[in-house]
């Protein structure tokens, strides 16, 4: 069974996360822990998920002087995530760091926009609206730079597949069901649905609320597993 789904650790409770944990691992790709987790539990906390799970997406998104980037890195990378995350927006010579490092397993993505982010946010903050444009760029400067992979909307899918090919992995944030996608609390603004995501190129999703915020986590995510036709 090919596993896409990344489940974002977003519960505050560790002793519910570690429950999550323990009862979805069999059918998710791996887990999520970001900065809320992170500096809520730290490392203890992160070992304490990686005892169930050695599938560990580090999404701490590091953005500073190259310096400052490669010695975090260096400090993660010991904690053997297999996924982890840099803004691509640091810079050229900031992404060139990471082909220097000894990886291991872990592969660095480049997070292109911020998936909170819509087209009047762009505009005032990277001088373009046009987000697609924007997040193309992005992508082409992450391939130049030798980034293993991208983080994108799903929105913007086809357009960075096409730019980075079949090699680089993309993973998606952004993604909810149908029925939520006009949810006015929700800061996540350019979404689309696990199958849409899927069919656009996406290698992994990952999803939080969703699943996190279910009454059943596992059924909902067997049932997005079988929306996105893992068997």
């Amino acid at each position: 069974m090919t596993k896409r789904v990344i489940v974002a650790l977003d519960n505050k409770n560790l002793t519910q996360i570690i429950a999550l944990v323990k009862k979805t691992k069999s059918h998710a790709f791996g887990f999520k822990i970001g900065k809320e987790f992170f500096y809520n539990y730290g490392i203890e906390g992160y070992k304490k998920i990686y005892k169930h799970s050695s599938n560990i997406f580090l999404d701490l998104k590091l953005h500073d002087i190259p310096n400052t980037v490669e010695k975090a890195l260096k400090a993660l990378i010991k904690l053997k995530p297999i996924l982890t995350t840099i803004h691509i927006s640091g810079g050229d010579e900031m992404q060139k760091i990471t082909s220097n490092l000894k990886k291991n397993k872990t592969k660095v993505l480049g997070v292109t926009i911020l998936t909170s982010l819509n087209s009047s946010q762009t505009k005032k903050y990277y001088n373009n609206k046009n987000v697609n444009q924007l997040v193309k760029k992005f992508a082409q400067n992450a391939k130049n730079n030798n980034l293993d992979g991208i983080v994108c909307s799903p929105l913007e899918l086809k357009t960075v597949r096409k730019v980075v090919g079949s090699k680089m992995l993309i993973v998606v944030p952004g993604i909810r069901f149908e029925k939520k996608l006009n949810n006015t609390k929700d800061d996540q603004k350019r979404v689309l649905t696990p199958e849409e995501a899927i069919k656009l190129g996406a290698d992994y999703l990952v999803i939080g609320r969703p699943i996190v915020e279910s009454n059943n986590p596992l059924k909902t995510l067997k049932e997005i597993n079988e929306s996105i036709d893992i068997k």
